[in-house]
């Protein structure tokens, strides 16, 4: 408020700009505080580091319709037929008319080659395949068979047996023949056996890893042919 010179007293207006000066007092004041309180615990100034928006994830696929940025395009319509160069605007427009896709199927060209296709369709299909071909990858594993230098014979045919079901499933056989006691003195024996389960194997499994000493035992890796 202030006098005047008749004695009145006139009112000052408060607007909203005396409201904004004392909020901006008060976030500098806070600030400061903040500051301070960071020196005072680390030693450091702050550092102001500028917003960063977050990458934009890259598209997965071909690029389709209006990410085609060329501006003309070598199209191949629905039914295959190759239309030659025309403009992007233009091969979109007949892709709508047909209720499909305009999509680019060889980017590398110039212009690139794009194809009018139900892009929805053709990336069911390809994501089909692609399960199809996982569920038909083999996992190769590598089974053991156990060996004896003085085996018996019945053990011998049931551990044939079952390396010769190993191998029909794709799987490797890793075969490990294990000495004990007075059986290093005979060796031979050992090598004798190996060489016959090689030979009566021959025809559907190959030697990927030769006999080797690993200790007390031998070792040797067979695989299917």
């Amino acid at each position: 408020m202030s006098g005047n010179r008749d004695g009145s007293v006139t009112k000052m207006p408060r607007g909203k700009g005396f409201a904004a000066q004392g909020l901006a007092l008060l976030a500098r004041w806070r600030g400061f505080l903040h500051t301070t309180a960071f020196i005072h615990n680390t030693g450091e100034v702050p550092i102001r580091r500028p917003n960063r928006a977050p990458p934009v994830a890259a598209k997965d696929g071909p690029r389709t319709n209006d990410d085609i940025r060329n501006a003309q395009v070598q199209l191949i319509d629905q039914d295959g037929v190759n239309r030659g160069v025309v403009e992007t605007i233009a091969a979109i427009k007949l892709a709508t008319e047909a209720g499909m896709d305009l999509v680019e199927i060889s980017p590398n060209n110039n212009p690139p080659v794009c194809k009018i296709m139900d892009y929805g369709k053709f990336k069911f299909q390809a994501q089909k395949k692609a399960a199809e071909a996982r569920k038909k990858q083999k996992i190769v594993e590598i089974k053991e068979i156990k060996l004896r230098p003085m085996i018996d014979d019945h053990d011998y045919d049931v551990k044939m047996r079952a390396m010769k079901r190993f191998f029909e499933e794709g799987d490797k056989v890793k075969i490990t023949l294990r000495y004990r006691g007075r059986e290093m003195a005979h060796q031979d024996i050992g090598t004798k056996l190996l060489n016959k389960v090689k030979d009566e194997v021959a025809d559907i499994a190959k030697v990927e890893q030769d006999a080797k000493f690993e200790g007390r035992q031998v070792v040797m890796v067979l695989a299917p042919r």
